[in-house]
């Protein structure tokens, strides 16, 4: 047989056999430590989810450790996820509206937010609070509103892009008052600034401030979802007590769910899948949900694909309200 056809029957064979070698490693994934980025410093929603998502996670798959990397309104984490590289079979991102709300503020990020990822689960969704300090001379969305309008306020947020900050410009631009953005690394640095009245106002995660409400530390004025959440009875949503004040189509809300790089094999995600739904059944995770003020979340795969490229949309738009295209 010349040497040139067996060569071509070597790279034929080899060839056949490369998709069988990949499909049998998929199917024993993970063979490896699965990381699960918090694109957002310690102490905040996406990082106390992440925390109780991983503990449970690792009952199904084995050991799966957290790792904080916070920057840039959550695009520096997911830039490194999309890049691929060593390991990123085995990584995945708890991502939230700044997934989204990046790529409308931010020019030349070396990703899309849609086209460059695996879509594994949405798993929660949280209204926002607008909350002042216990300390504030204001008790109403009204009565804010009407001093915001004679003096410069001041509103918090977890960092440029998430939906805390967008929430804020949009109530801002909405209303047409004098508020000054001060940006946080994360909402376990926000809040205190927020408790101690150093800032006058946020609108921040439901879950970082219900205890805070609860305990009387903060003062709810609003919820940003379209109707009331059952965790704070008596509070109205912004649209609804605020329409008087140009805000009756006022609706911001968080959702929080775990992505990988579009190299992650199919099997991989199937198997990931499967997990998380055990985890969503988990009792102990229903009560965290009730816990924090969230309700379970149902995409995945193409579904939650379809979602977040609905949320791009969303954001665009609230940012061309808001001016900051």
């Amino acid at each position: 047989m010349p040497l040139t056809l067996k060569r071509a029957l070597r790279v034929l064979l080899l060839g056949a056999a490369l998709p069988l070698v990949s499909t049998v490693h998929a199917a024993d994934w993970p063979t490896d430590t699965v990381r699960l980025i918090v694109p957002y410093a310690p102490g905040g929603t996406t990082d106390v989810l992440s925390r109780k998502v991983a503990d449970l996670l690792q009952q199904q798959i084995g050991t799966v450790v957290v790792e904080n990397r916070p920057g840039a309104g959550s695009t520096m984490a997911t830039g490194q996820l999309a890049r691929g590289g060593r390991g990123s079979d085995h990584t995945i991102l708890m991502a939230s509206p700044g997934h989204t709300i990046g790529p409308v503020l931010y020019d030349n990020l070396p990703y899309d937010p849609v086209k460059d990822f695996r879509f594994i689960r949405n798993v929660i969704e949280i209204p926002n609070v607008m909350v002042v300090p216990a300390s504030s001379p204001y008790d109403s969305v009204q009565a804010f509103v009407e001093a915001a309008k004679t003096k410069e306020m001041t509103f918090s947020s977890s960092g440029v892009g998430s939906s805390i900050h967008m929430s804020g410009e949009l109530f801002k631009t909405m209303t047409g008052t004098q508020m000054t953005h001060v940006p946080f690394r994360g909402s376990g640095e926000a809040l205190p600034a927020l408790l101690s009245g150093d800032v006058d106002v946020s609108f921040d995660n439901m879950p970082a401030v219900l205890s805070h409400i609860k305990s009387g530390k903060l003062k709810a004025l609003a919820v940003t979802s379209r109707e009331p959440s059952p965790y704070l009875p008596g509070v109205e949503p912004l649209s609804k007590i605020g329409a008087d004040l140009g805000l009756g189509d006022f609706v911001t809300t968080a959702w929080f769910g775990l992505i990988a790089d579009d190299s992650m094999p199919e099997e991989a995600v199937e198997t990931l899948q499967a997990a998380l739904d055990k985890v969503m059944e988990d009792q102990s995770f229903k009560d965290f949900i009730a816990q924090i003020g969230g309700e379970a979340a149902s995409q995945e795969g193409d579904d939650f694909r379809d979602y977040v490229a609905q949320d791009v949309q969303r954001w665009q738009h609230v940012a061309g309200q808001a001016e900051l295209q």
